[in-house]
């Protein structure tokens, strides 16, 4: 997703960015948001559910036989379901979404954004798997900053991330943060810098 020279430049972009403001920047690339692993799994069952029917109709088989092949179908297809590019494609779109939107919500809290001083942290998530990307600010910051400006923000990341250039479009993204939270969260004389400043890959 983004190599070590890449994460340092995203880290120093983070410092740079902070240097001018009061608020906090965090920045998470996950390479999925969520495993799935329920999915192959209900397919796979869904699929051993079907298979007697055709079996009863057009073959003289046993009751037992054909249990013993629902159990075959049920185990190979969660075996050939689970494989990581099968899977993502058994999952809908808006799963996907709320998934991703989760992950982002428990990184925003388990990161320590909540406790920033004037409440002025800033998540940049991406999920790379599900083509994700979310910015979720503090209410020190979300209350003062229009949504349709993080949602443009979002709309030129995400575009970045699909064409391949994850880091450039991280990269813009944090300056673009940063200069945000210059406008609405200055610094004071006191700041400390409250959390860490590299990129965090999961």
């Amino acid at each position: 997703m983004i190599n070590a020279e890449e994460r340092e430049q995203l880290a120093q972009a983070i410092r740079d960015a902070e240097a001018r403001t009061a608020g906090e920047i965090v920045v998470v690339v996950a390479a999925q948001a969520s495993d799935y692993r329920s999915f192959p799994i209900l397919w796979a069952l869904l699929l051993a559910l079907v298979t007697p029917w055709p079996l009863i109709w057009l073959t003289g088989l046993s009751p037992t036989r054909i249990f013993q092949i629902q159990l075959v179908v049920a185990l190979v297809a969660s075996v050939i379901l689970s494989l990581p590019e099968r899977r993502h494609r058994l999952v809908p779109d808006r799963v996907k979404r709320a998934r991703a939107h989760q992950a982002a919500s428990h990184e925003f809290v388990s990161r320590g954004l909540t406790r920033t001083r004037g409440r002025t942290g800033v998540l940049i998530y991406v999920a790379v798997a599900e083509h994700f990307a979310e910015i979720v600010a503090d209410t020190g910051i979300s209350e003062r900053v229009d949504p349709d400006i993080w949602r443009h923000l979002i709309e030129e990341l995400l575009e970045a991330v699909r064409q391949g250039r994850a880091a450039e479009g991280l990269l813009k993204a944090v300056e673009a943060v940063g200069r945000i939270l210059a406008e609405h969260a200055p610094p004071h004389a006191d700041d400390e810098n409250e959390l860490p400043n590299k990129v965090i890959v999961t």
